[in-house]
């Protein structure tokens, strides 16, 4: 180093590379002394001036300011406040167009001026040699001083120095851009003030050596600062005129010979580089105790009516400087801020004076032409050949352009200095430094962000250990407490409370568990729930079955004088026999005391679906049904024939009973005369094959069956067939698994049951034949297609009976050959039985099929609606026995031959 000192002494300088010779323009505003620009009407101050963040605001709209008073609050680290330029009023605060070649927004304060510029509290230091360095960087900070020469990065931290030692200070007077002479008006009207500000400066630095850098395009300057620096430390160097020789990394190449290391900074080797502007505004703030709130601002360009330089108030708008000094605009006019290599056009003219503004250039079109359209990189290498930081510009243009920020990182892109040489000698004119600004500045804003969150991160790291050690201080609190509490109940009662508890925890768990019944499939027997829930269920079915036996016999009890009117012996002889043969039948059954199965079974065909519980042996025989009584005189016949059967005499009352039934169901009615009549003719059939006698009864029965055959519909009488053959197989399948249990003690009822299935087998067979016959007489086709659907039921019914006895069997198998008979050749006598016979049948299938849903669970709904219909059907009865009494009169005249016909 002391041989290198000894070269910088004996006048060696150095080059750098690249470099560029444009024209510099200086000599129509360096010739004029520096003026003061004046107040403006409204002053518009951004908050962040400088590199780095900007401080928390400490004013609110309406607040009186004076001049130099602080506006933002500063911290450590890279923030510097920012001062009122003059006295005033806060009269807005907002975002405005800031001075960026992007011309973003930022948030601003607006001042008024009052006029008197009067200022704050200002505390100098003109004998800074007893301050110390920390005191002296934090009166620095406070001034809000940043680099004037176009960085604006903050002055107290670069002279911080990371605690490396300064051996050279550079103090850079180069101002090698274009049109820009504020440092050259600065060096010659202030360069005694300057000289104070290095003192400081070496006060502070403590360097072996002082350089005072100056182009040889100065000579007014070189001869001040000359004058001045009478320091033997302190030395002013003339270097040749070559741009960008005003960089800082071209400064010290050029004074010193040395490189700054790539990513590093000058500090890191021993050297300290500062503006001249800078160094005036450290004196400025140290030893006056003023802020940083002005500066000179060069006006040039052939628009301006008088070009020069000018102490502007920062926060002044450009339109009103432009006007102040008499812009004389043409057509389509730029402004640009800063030179015409390193400064950028200003989107209007209402942006703000900063701290980084050194120029104000308003050129004509012939003065300095407008750039041309942007075209495609050529890749000529003009660009690299001129860069003084010896990069790759056109690779950093292309990663900037496409933000891939990493890759232009990669290649050092914070090392450019935006000098732009490159875009100077641009054949394709890109402006290539526009593209590298806002990428950097994209960059510290990302790198700030980073920043904050790692602090961010840090802070929750540090809470949460703080969390950790509250949260183990207090558990061992905890302990502590429930130890003393065991100790104090042990002493108290000879037994630690959280041994006992954990001995009854320990007993329960070692405690033999009882195991719980499984089925072989492994699942739990749940045998007694099941039971009870079966035991409520039947507890719930037998309350419903005891409201519907209720309410069925209000229904009756309602409907009982209407039947008994309908069949008053006194309105009607016929009505009067049949309920005489009623009676004499019921009379018999209670004389048969020793037999109790009969009743039941005779109740069990008998009981319509109407009535739930079975009527007593010695109720009013007028109040009864007609279908009833039908079915009871048939009954009585049954037990007249077993009688003569088993060798008992038959009684006198059996006899007349029957005799006066036969007579008595014609009239009656002529569907239950027919049933009656089939009945009587199945048993006298049962009776010649067995060798016996056939009854009185029974012949005259089958004669009043025939005799009351009347003439029907043949469609009528088809579809009736039919339907009454499907449910003659259904019912005797029904009536043998009902009757399944009563054979073992009721074989007489099973008996009678089969008796009647094998009657109503023969009524549908004889009414099928005549159904058939007659439908054929009237319509063959139609009588055909009834017979093959009738066909059909009672085939798939039969396929449904597997478990039907071998006497429905053969009942069925009877009246398949039945049905077939019929299709071939009915005979004449067949169709005038069935025509007789189909209404009879078709009345009398209710209480038959009712008669097996009697013993399971019924509806009440469904009760209801049964009771109401069969209420109907005995009024429709009633009526229509009137109707029928004559004719079946008429009919018992023509008897024998129709026997031979029933009888075949």
């Amino acid at each position: 180093m002391h041989s290198l000192l000894e070269r910088i002494k004996a006048g060696t300088l150095w080059d750098f590379h690249g470099g560029i010779h444009p024209a510099d323009n200086k000599l129509q505003s360096s010739q004029s002394p520096v003026v003061d620009a004046g107040l403006p009407p409204r002053l518009i101050i951004p908050l962040r001036q400088h590199a780095g963040p900007a401080g928390d605001l400490l004013v609110q709209v309406g607040d009186k300011v004076k001049k130099g008073q602080p506006l933002t609050r500063y911290a450590k680290g890279r923030t510097v406040p920012v001062h009122a330029s003059t006295s005033g009023t806060i009269t807005e605060i907002g975002n405005h167009t800031v001075a960026h070649p992007s011309g973003l927004d930022d948030l601003c304060v607006i001042l008024t001026p009052d006029g008197e510029d009067a200022w704050g509290e200002r505390n100098g230091k003109a004998d800074y040699w007893n301050l110390e360095r920390g005191e002296l960087l934090e009166r620095i900070q406070q001034a809000g001083v940043a680099g004037l020469g176009g960085a604006v990065f903050p002055t107290h931290s670069k002279l911080d120095g990371r605690g490396q030692l300064t051996e050279i200070l550079i103090v850079n007077g180069l101002e090698c851009e274009p049109y820009i002479s504020t440092d050259d008006r600065l060096m010659q009207q202030y360069a005694d003030e300057i000289m104070d500000g290095i003192r400081v400066l070496k006060h502070l630095l403590k360097p072996k050596l002082t350089l005072i850098g100056v182009e040889d395009n100065k000579p007014e300057s070189i001869e001040q600062l000359t004058r001045h620096a009478t320091d033997e430390d302190v030395l002013v160097k003339t270097v040749p005129t070559k741009y960008p020789s005003g960089g800082a990394k071209q400064t010290i190449e050029l004074l010193t010979g040395r490189q700054v290391p790539k990513g590093g900074r000058a500090v890191d080797i021993g050297i300290m580089v500062l503006n001249v502007a800078t160094v005036f505004a450290i004196k400025r703030a140290i030893i006056d105790g003023e802020p940083l709130i002005e500066r000179i601002v060069t006006l040039t360009g052939d628009s301006f009516k008088k070009p020069g330089n000018a102490w502007v108030r920062l926060g002044t708008p450009v339109r009103w400087l432009l006007q102040r000094f008499e812009l004389q605009p043409e057509a389509e006019q730029r402004v640009i801020m800063g030179g015409p290599m390193m400064g950028f056009t200003l989107p209007h003219a209402m942006v703000p004076v900063v701290k980084a503004t050194n120029c104000l250039l308003a050129p004509t079109q012939a003065e300095l032409p407008a750039p041309g359209p942007e075209q495609a990189c050529i890749r000529c290498s003009a660009c690299a050949d001129a860069c003084p930081a010896t990069l790759l510009p056109q690779e950093l243009y292309w990663y900037s352009r496409a933000k891939e920020y990493d890759k232009a990182e990669k290649l050092n892109l914070m090392d450019c200095i935006e000098c732009g040489a490159c875009a100077w000698v641009c054949p394709s004119e890109i402006p290539l430094v526009q593209y590298y600004k806002i990428a950097k500045d994209d960059i510290r804003e990302a790198r700030a962000e980073a920043e904050k969150a790692e602090r961010a991160k840090l802070r929750f790291e540090a809470k949460q250990a703080r969390f950790e050690r509250e949260k183990a201080a207090r558990e061992a609190r905890h302990a502590e407490a429930a130890a003393q509490r065991r100790q104090t109940m042990t002493a108290a009662g000879g037994e630690d409370p959280v041994a006992a508890a954990l001995a009854r925890i320990k007993a329960k768990q070692d405690a033999p568990i009882t195991a719980i019944a499984a089925s072989a499939e492994g699942l739990p027997d749940n045998s007694a729930v099941i039971a009870a829930r079966e035991a409520r269920k039947r507890e719930a079915e037998a309350r419903r079955a005891a409201k519907l036996a209720e309410s069925a016999n209000s229904e009756t009890a309602a409907t009982a004088p209407q039947l008994a009117e309908a069949v008053d012996p006194a309105n009607d002889p016929k009505k009067a026999a049949i309920a005489a043969a009623l009676a004499r039948a019921k009379a018999k059954k209670a004389a048969q005391a020793g037999d109790s199965a009969e009743p039941a079974a005779g109740e069990a065909v008998t009981a319509p679906a109407v009535d739930a519980e079975p009527k007593k042996a010695g109720s009013d025989p007028q109040t009864a049904d007609p279908k009833k009584a039908a079915i009871a005189a048939a009954i009585a016949r049954a037990k007249a024939k077993k009688a003569e059967g088993s060798g008992e005499p038959v009684s006198a009352d059996n006899s007349a009973a029957a005799e006066a039934e036969t007579p008595s169901d014609a009239p009656a009615d002529p569907k239950k005369a027919a049933i009656a009549a089939a009945i009587a003719r199945a048993k006298a059939k049962k009776a010649e094959a067995s060798g016996e006698p056939v009854s009185a009864a029974n012949s005259v029965a089958a004669d009043a069956d025939t005799q009351s055959d009347a003439p029907a519909d043949p469609k009528k009488a088809a579809i009736a067939a039919a339907i009454a053959r499907a449910k003659a197989k259904k019912l005797a399948q029904q009536g043998e698994s009902a009757g399944a249990e009563d054979v073992k003690s009721e074989p007489a009822a099973s008996a009678k049951t089969r008796d009647v299935a094998l009657a109503k087998s023969e009524v549908t067979t004889s009414q099928s034949d005549t159904a058939v016959a007659a439908s054929e007489a009237v319509d063959p086709k139609k009588a055909a297609i009834a017979a093959a659907i009738a066909r059909a039921k009672a085939k798939k019914l039969a396929q449904q009976g597997e478990s039907t006895s071998a006497e429905v069997d053969s009942a069925g198998t009877h009246i398949d050959s039945a049905d077939a008979e019929g299709e071939r050749a009915p005979t004449q006598s067949e169709q005038t039985d069935a025509a007789g016979s189909e209404q009879p049948l078709a009345v009398a299938e209710a209480p038959e099929a009712s008669a097996p849903a009697a013993d399971a669970p019924v509806d009440p709904k469904k009760a209801a609606i049964a009771a109401a219909v069969a209420r109907a059907k005995a009024k429709k009865l009633a009526a229509e026995a009137a109707r029928a009494a004559e004719t079946a009169g008429t009919a018992a005249e023509d008897a024998p031959s129709a026997d031979r016909t029933t009888t075949r």
